[in-house]
């Protein structure tokens, strides 16, 4: 043994099977030299019982004096109950935020991620989490250890999205699919709300303590605020009666129509079947839209079109496709060539929805009652148990489509608040009084 200096460790021969020098002035700091000439500083130490050896590093990226010193600093953590070879192999271990994803997207497939209600994420919820997933978070944080990631790191995230430094341009699995990533404001927000969700699962599984996201300040979403005044009412009641005349565009001008007098999800009109259709009580009974099982009243423009289109039409949708008893499709490509070159160019089908509710708001119908007529959740009708709806959703939902259609069908209307008016009032208890009595 012997104070291991650049000289000795340079003039160390290799031996066949490999040995170490050990250094006479640091117990347990030594040289190990390999067969092939390589050497590398070592540290031989006990924890609990047993021995151990961490290896500082090769000879030439480290030299005598500084793997010394690492040595003496290692021996300081032993010396206070450390062990800096179990740690470190922790480290290699240690879970990446790719993998952590990855792991998350594998239970959330099998219904072990729990949504809205406690009720396990959609097929749709899913896709679009997992292309959040994979095209935001894993590109800008995937190789980082979970354990290491801290509130400026999320923070940093979500600016790098704003800014738009995850855009790009890829293909998909679809044929001649691609998917066009911008990132922006919107997406930004999303993404931390679900990278949220990620870190508490990883919390619940042990994997850290602490949500990095809790008190992270985000910017308020850009509310979407378009509505359709009357005027334009009538020009998309025009834009439909023409594109009702083309079989290319007619069924798509049908659901457009439908979302306008109904305030419905473009979901829940493409997907509508026949059995959730209830004429008799001018209901829709949804089994599965964004609120979970949700009974949705409906006007008697609504009622009258589907008994006039039901007998026309087979299979289980109202709105079928040229498959094999499915949902019609590329309605997003077709309501957008509908609108394209017109004055309702940026109109959505939320627009149709927005505008449903606002309508029903200017008539004087409440916040609740509006919330149940479109099915929010605060407002709406879920139990199973519902086989009648209240008749003043009914009377509601009659007024507003009633007033939409007309609105399509090129009405000019000189007031708008009806249920209000006095006199309106009157003569429907009126006509009320004069059914309720008796014959002379």
């Amino acid at each position: 043994m012997t104070k291991l200096t650049k000289r000795l460790v340079e003039a160390v021969e290799p031996q066949s099977k490999g040995h170490v020098v050990w250094d006479d002035e640091l117990p347990g700091f030594g040289l190990r030299v390999y067969p092939s000439g390589k050497r590398s500083y070592i540290v031989q130490y006990r924890s609990r019982g047993r021995s151990r050896r961490y290896t500082i590093g090769l000879h030439g990226v480290w030299t005598p004096e500084t793997a010394r010193r690492e040595a003496k600093a290692l021996l300081g953590q032993v010396a206070h109950g450390g062990d800096p070879a179990e740690e470190r192999e922790e480290d290699r271990k240690a879970l990446t935020i790719k993998q952590l994803c990855e792991q998350y997207i594998a239970d959330m497939e099998a219904g072990l991620i729990l949504g809205k209600g406690g009720r396990p994420k959609k097929d749709t919820t899913i896709a679009t989490d997992v292309g959040r997933i994979r095209r935001h978070i894993i590109p800008l944080l995937g190789t980082r250890r979970v354990r290491d990631i801290t509130k400026p790191d999320m923070n940093n995230l979500m600016k790098d999205i704003i800014a738009g430094k995850t855009r790009v341009t890829m293909k998909t699995e679809k044929l001649r699919g691609k998917a066009i990533v911008r990132g922006g404001r919107g997406t930004a927000i999303r993404t931390m709300g679900l990278l949220g969700g990620v870190f508490s699962y990883a919390v619940e599984a042990g994997v850290i303590e602490h949500n990095p996201t809790h008190g992270l300040r985000k910017p308020k979403y850009q509310v979407r605020d378009r509505r359709l005044s009357e005027a334009e009412y009538r020009v998309l009641g025009s834009i439909l009666r023409e594109a009702q005349e083309s079989d290319r565009y007619r069924i798509h001008a049908e659901i457009l129509r439908l979302i306008a007098v109904t305030g419905c999800r473009r979901g829940e009109i493409v997907n509508l079947k026949w059995s959730e259709v209830d004429l008799e009580g001018s209901c829709l009974r949804l089994i599965d839209s964004k609120e979970g099982s949700s009974v949705r009243p409906v006007g008697l423009p609504v009622v009258e079109y589907l008994e006039k289109e039901r007998p026309q039409r087979t299979g289980t949708y109202v709105f079928p496709g040229q498959g094999i008893d499915n949902a019609v499709g590329n309605f997003p490509q077709s309501w957008k060539k509908l609108f394209k070159d017109t004055p309702l160019w940026d109109v959505t089908p939320h627009v149709l929805r927005h505008s449903f509710a606002s309508i029903a708001n200017d008539l004087g119908f409440t916040e609740i009652t509006i919330a149940a007529l479109i099915g929010h959740a605060k407002g709406s009708v879920t139990s199973k148990y519902v086989h009648t709806l209240d008749s003043t959703l009914i009377m509601a939902a009659d007024t507003v489509s009633g007033y939409v259609k007309a609105l399509l069908e090129g009405v000019e209307f000189r007031r708008n608040t009806y249920t209000l008016d006095r006199q309106s009032r009157k003569s429907a208890i009126d006509q009320m009084l004069t059914e309720s009595r008796p014959a002379v």
